[in-house]
């Protein structure tokens, strides 16, 4: 099998994908074939596609989880226009938790709430939980033994991440209200992800 089918194979596993598919998700495609691609006929594949997409609306690209389609950022705004429902709002307070997750992760929950100097709703914690952007990564070996939060690779896909190294630095953020302004500019610049219209 040579690059160029390698390359179709794998650009219609990514459109028909609802989640981000990774080196090891793509190799699985070819697990009957013998020889099987190695890990750099694969790279080489996604590198095929990428060039084929140069220019064009829709880009491929990798996040934490691996690589997926989305539409580039110049053309969210049209695109946008597609889904009824407008995006969730959050709150300052649920994007100020976030951004100190992020940032400063492992911390516990009293530990945000001595940064911003009020109480953290339990709602706040628990949504972030639900939508899978963060999770307990242990306790704190203090009385009580606090939950330490950090954040997934659900919330690098969500904003399009490959790694927290991607988070604008902390300098630039002068203070709090910044923190969580910064977080809500990655999610509204964060490109449409590609689907096969199911999901």
């Amino acid at each position: 099998m040579n690059n160029e089918q390698i390359a179709l194979i794998v650009e219609a596993a990514l459109m028909a994908s609802e989640r981000p598919l990774s080196l090891e998700a793509l190799a699985r495609l070819f697990a009957d074939e013998e020889p099987r691609p190695e890990r750099g006929r694969l790279l080489e594949a996604l590198e095929i596609i990428r060039q084929a997409y140069d220019g064009r609306a829709v880009e491929l690209v990798e996040v934490a989880s691996g690589y997926r389609f989305q539409v580039r950022k110049s053309w969210v705004p049209w695109i946008a226009k597609l889904w009824e429902e407008r995006p969730a709002r959050y709150s300052r307070a649920l994007l100020e938790t976030l951004a100190l997750i992020a940032y400063r992760q492992p911390i516990t929950r009293g530990e945000i709430e001595a940064i911003r100097g009020v109480s953290v709703s339990s709602s706040i914690i628990r949504t972030l939980l639900e939508r899978d952007w963060i999770r307990v990564v242990g306790h704190k070996e203090v009385p009580g033994r606090p939950a330490l939060y950090a954040t997934t690779r659900a919330f690098l896909d969500h904003f399009g991440l490959k790694s927290l190294d991607e988070l604008p630095p902390l300098p630039e953020v002068k203070d709090l209200e910044h923190l969580g302004e910064r977080l809500a500019g990655l999610e509204e610049a964060r490109p449409v992800e590609v689907s096969d219209g199911q999901g």
